[in-house]
């Protein structure tokens, strides 16, 4: 099959660049409803240049897009979302977030990784190799692209089920995926789940002086016994049941998991990370393999500068759940419910946030995945980094659920991308490697 060359490549990929900055530019944060009809034009009239047929439908907060093109034994189903997250703190940003800027190699502005560049790299990998063949893709390509991602993606999950038949396809290759410092590509063919919820307590209708701490309860310590409760030292969450449904890994998930180099140095060295979980032996099941509870956020009472003597009346404090298959979301609710009332915090209200996000994990001998793992060597010249699950959390088991496929993750995001920061930002690099291989990607797929 007639490949792009490395000259077509190279031009390709300084017009991506101009698109990128285009699209970047355009300041789509969902959660606070900023230009997101605008970038979904952007998206739409992008996608239309390149021969697709696009239909746009009303989501609960932004528009989706399902675009189709091209011809071919194989169907890929592709997922990126046009939404980003907000800016803040603006004032920590070297240039300005939504202007895309090269410094030393570094292209910064927010969407240039989460995940305009995603999207952009994979359109201008697929122009390549459409422009190789005389303008005829060798492949079906089916595109969903929304822009609710970055608010737990509210409407996707319905708009799965009830458009099932037109999104078949054979694979679905996920919005996000990362390259090492020195250059190798790390796959994912599965995300954790995820529930975020709030405590909270409140022991008075206003706020005490501090000498009725003698007499009256504190929410801020009642809040830190229970939250204590939740996990162990090593970080195993110690909730009764909590394990019960847990998957064990397939033999390979296991073997895949003894492949994997390293015991976390890249992620304590980049961001000094002063105190590990573990001795770094099982970093790699941990990320992979293992449920964990984070506390987010804790808050109450006086907060501001010096002292202030008060016994505050109410606090709270943000949780979030990672879930490995097969634990479900309200199960686990249910039991932090029953958990604390077993420990005496029957008073601590329970809030759930956002949309809970179910776990999802591929079959790593599926064809596939095999596929991708086998075009990354070629492109990238080292052996891949293939985890079974990413740490992370998104919506892959409604696709998994209603498309019926298996779906592997890799991108070009790198692990100094400050994804969701300030200064947010690829390599250019990656960018370039990432047309490479969604060209490559997509030749291989359609050989079979």
């Amino acid at each position: 099959m007639t490949q792009p060359t490395a000259a077509d490549l190279a031009a390709h990929t300084e017009r991506g660049l101009r698109d990128l900055a285009d699209l970047v530019a355009i300041p789509s944060v969902s959660a606070q409803g900023r230009s997101l009809p605008e970038a979904a034009q952007a998206v739409t009239r992008l996608l239309e240049t390149e021969g697709f047929t696009v239909r746009e439908y009303p989501g609960q907060v932004a528009p989706i897009l399902l675009a189709e093109a091209g011809e071919g034994p194989f169907t890929l189903l592709i997922y990126n979302h046009y939404d980003v997250q907000p800016e803040d703190p603006a004032a920590l940003w070297d240039t300005p977030p939504f202007t895309l800027t090269e410094r030393d190699g570094r292209l910064y502005g927010r969407g240039a990784s989460d995940d305009k560049g995603e999207f952009i790299s994979r359109l201008v990998g697929l122009r390549a190799l459409k422009d190789a063949r005389g303008g005829q893709l060798p492949l079906k390509i089916k595109w969903l692209i929304e822009g609710e991602e970055e608010v737990g993606s509210p409407s996707l999950e319905g708009f799965l089920a009830e458009h099932a038949a037109e999104l078949k396809a054979d694979g679905v290759w996920w919005e996000f995926g990362s390259i090492t410092p020195d250059g190798r590509p790390v796959l994912y063919a599965g995300l954790k789940g995820i529930i975020c919820v709030e405590l909270r307590c409140r022991v008075a209708a206003s706020d005490l002086h501090s000498s009725n701490g003698a007499v009256v309860d504190n929410p801020l310590w009642r809040l830190a016994a229970a939250v204590a409760s939740l996990r162990g030292p090593d970080g195993t969450v110690l909730i009764p049941g909590f394990h019960d449904d847990v998957r064990p890994p397939s033999q390979a998930d296991l073997d895949a998991i003894a492949r994997l180099q390293g015991r976390g140095e890249a992620l304590r060295d980049t961001y000094d990370v002063t105190r590990p979980l573990g001795d770094g032996h099982d970093y790699h099941t941990r990320l992979n393999l293992k449920p964990v509870v984070n506390v987010n956020g804790f808050h109450g009472g006086y907060e501001g500068q010096g002292s202030k003597t008060v016994l505050p009346a109410d606090g709270m404090v943000k949780l979030d759940f990672r879930l490995v298959p097969d634990q479900h979301p309200d199960r686990i609710v249910e039991l932090l419910r029953a958990h604390l009332d077993t420990q005496g915090f029957s008073d601590i209200e329970i809030i759930e946030l956002e949309s809970h996000q179910h776990p999802a994990r591929s079959d790593l001998n599926d064809p596939f995945v095999k596929a991708a793992v086998r075009v990354a060597r070629d492109v990238y010249g080292q052996d891949p980094i293939l985890n079974p699950s990413s740490g992370g959390s998104g919506p892959m088991y409604p696709f998994m659920q209603h498309v019926g496929a298996p779906v592997i993750a890799l991108g070009i995001g790198n692990i100094g991308g400050r994804v969701h920061a300030p200064n947010e930002n690829i390599l250019r690099r990656d960018f370039e490697n990432g047309v490479h291989y969604a060209a490559a990607f997509m030749a291989a797929l359609a050989e079979g």
